[in-house]
C-alpha cells in the first residue's frame, strides 16, 4: 500500500495555456477591426465638424463684407510682378495676389491671433522683415504661412511636415471646368519688372473666366451669394482633398504632361486623358493601380494641399469634372490648372460643403455623367479654341457637375 501524500494540481497544463492564448488571439482579431472602425468614425465626424466650421465662417464673412473671401488676393506691388521680389525678406515682399480664400477666413474660424500677425508688419529676431499680409504664400521663412491650423486639417489625413508648408484638406470649388483657374479675372500685363495688373478689365480674361469658371469661387474675383442663382443648397462651396505623401498617389500629384498628349485643349476635350495615356504607356504602377510610376509624376514638392495660404489650384481648389477620388491631370507644372477632383481618406467618399452651410458626404459612385465629355470653355490658348459645348450649357458631368456650377440652370432631381 502506497502511503505517499497526494498533491493537488495548482497550475495550467501546456495545452490549457495554449487554448487560452488562442482564444485571446481570436478575440483580439475580432475586436481590432471594430476599434479601428470606431476610431475612423470619430475622425470622420471631426472632419465633418471642420467643414461645418468653415461653412459658418463663410456665412459670417459674407454677413460682414457682403461677399465671399476671394481666392487669389492680397496686397501686392502694382509695378513689379517678380516672384523673387515677392519672396523678399527685407520688408519689400508682396503677395502677387496669390493668397487663398482661407487667409481671409481666419478671423471667422477662431484664428484671430494668426490674422493679427498676418495683417500687421512683422520684424523677426533674425532680421527678417515682412510687410502686412506677408510675402508670397510659398515663402517658408514667413512664420504664418508655415503654421498648421487644426480647423483646416482632416484627422484622417496622415500627411504632415515638409515639403508641405502648412497643409490643408479643404479647398474652394471652381466648378465643372478648369481653364484659366490660375489666372482668373485679374491678370498681369507686361514684363515682370514693368507692367500693371488689369482688374477685371482684360476682355480675354473675362471671356475665359465667365465661360469656364462656373463654380462658387472664381479666381481673383469678388463673389456673392446672389451670384449663385442655381440656389445655395444646390451649389458646392468647399470640398475635401487629401494632401500629398510623396508616394505617387494619383489623387495627390499630377501626371507629367511631357509624357505625351495632355496639352491644354486635348485635356479640355477629354478629362480622362492622363489615365488613357498612362495606361497605354505603362505609367500606372501594375502592383498599385491607384499610383503613378516613379517616372510619371511632375513634382515631389508641389502636391495636393501642401500650402493652405496658396491660391494655386493644386493647393486650394477643386473641380467637379471627375467624381471624388479620381486621378489628377494637370497642364504644364502640377501647381497650375487641370482636372483636380475632390478626394479623402474616408471609405467611399468625401465631405463637401454646400453654399447654404450644409455638410454632405458624397460617395465616389455619384452620377458624374460622361467622364470623357469636353468641358465648357472659350478662347483656349493662343489658338482661341472654343468648346463644342456652348457657353452656359448645363454641366455634362451629371449630378456631380451640376452641383459644382452656380448658374447653369440644371434641375437637381436626385438625392445626394
Amino acid at each position: 500500500m502506497n502511503d505517499c501524500p497526494r498533491r493537488d494540481r495548482t497550475g495550467f497544463t501546456l495545452v490549457e495555456l495554449l487554448v487560452v492564448i488562442a482564444i485571446i488571439g481570436v478575440l483580439v482579431g475580432l475586436l481590432l477591426p471594430a476599434v479601428q472602425a470606431a476610431r475612423e468614425a470619430s475622425r470622420r465626424m471631426s472632419c465633418s465638424n471642420n467643414v461645418k466650421q468653415i461653412g459658418l465662417g463663410l456665412h459670417n464673412y459674407h454677413a460682414a463684407y457682403n461677399q465671399l473671401p476671394i481666392e487669389g488676393t492680397g496686397a501686392t506691388n502694382e509695378m513689379v510682378n517678380s516672384a523673387t521680389a515677392g519672396d523678399a525678406s527685407n520688408g519689400t515682399g508682396f503677395t502677387r495676389l496669390e493668397l487663398s480664400f482661407l487667409v481671409g477666413l481666419l478671423p471667422f474660424v477662431e484664428q484671430q491671433s494668426l490674422w493679427e500677425q498676418i495683417s500687421n508688419p512683422m520684424v523677426e529676431s533674425d532680421g527678417d522683415r515682412w510687410p502686412a499680409f506677408g510675402p508670397r504664400p510659398r515663402q517658408g521663412d514667413y512664420p504664418p504661412w508655415a503654421t498648421n491650423i487644426p480647423t483646416f486639417r482632416c484627422p484622417s489625413d496622415p500627411g504632415y511636415g515638409l515639403p508641405g508648408l502648412g497643409r490643408t484638406n479643404y479647398t474652394a470649388c471652381s466648378g465643372d471646368g478648369f481653364y484659366y483657374a490660375m489666372e482668373g479675372v485679374t491678370v498681369w500685363q507686361g514684363s515682370v519688372s514693368n507692367g500693371r495688373w488689369l482688374y477685371e478689365s482684360d476682355s480675354q480674361a473675362m471671356t475665359r473666366s465667365r465661360c469656364g469658371l462656373r463654380g462658387a469661387f472664381v479666381t481673383r474675383k469678388s463673389m456673392k451669394f446672389r451670384d449663385l442663382t442655381d440656389g445655395l443648397s444646390n451649389t458646392i462651396a468647399v470640398g475635401e482633398v487629401i494632401t500629398g505623401l510623396q508616394d505617387n498617389d494619383i489623387r495627390a500629384v499630377g501626371f507629367d504632361n511631357s509624357k505625351g498628349g495632355n496639352t491644354t485643349v486635348n485635356m479640355l476635350n477629354n478629362p480622362k486623358l492622363c489615365e488613357d495615356v498612362a495606361m497605354a504607356n505603362g505609367y500606372l504602377d501594375p502592383a498599385r493601380p491607384r499610383f503613378w510610376t516613379d517616372t510619371a509624376t511632375t513634382s515631389a514638392v508641389t502636391q495636393r494641399g501642401f500650402q493652405w495660404a496658396d491660391y494655386h489650384p493644386i493647393h486650394t481648389q477643386f473641380n467637379t469634372i471627375l467624381p471624388p477620388n479620381s486621378e489628377i491631370c494637370t497642364v504644364n507644372t502640377s501647381e497650375r490648372y487641370g482636372v483636380l477632383p475632390s478626394s479623402s481618406h474616408h471609405q467611399g467618399g468625401v465631405h463637401i460643403l454646400m453654399a447654404d452651410g450644409a455638410v454632405k458626404f458624397i460617395t465616389d459612385s455619384i452620377n458624374a455623367g460622361n467622364r470623357r465629355s469636353p468641358c465648357v470653355y472659350c478662347d483656349a490658348t493662343t489658338s482661341g479654341t472654343n468648346s463644342v459645348l456652348a457657353a452656359g450649357s448645363p454641366s455634362p458631368y451629371g449630378l456631380w457637375g451640376a452641383l459644382g456650377t452656380r448658374a447653369s440652370n440644371e434641375v437637381i432631381d436626385q438625392e445626394f
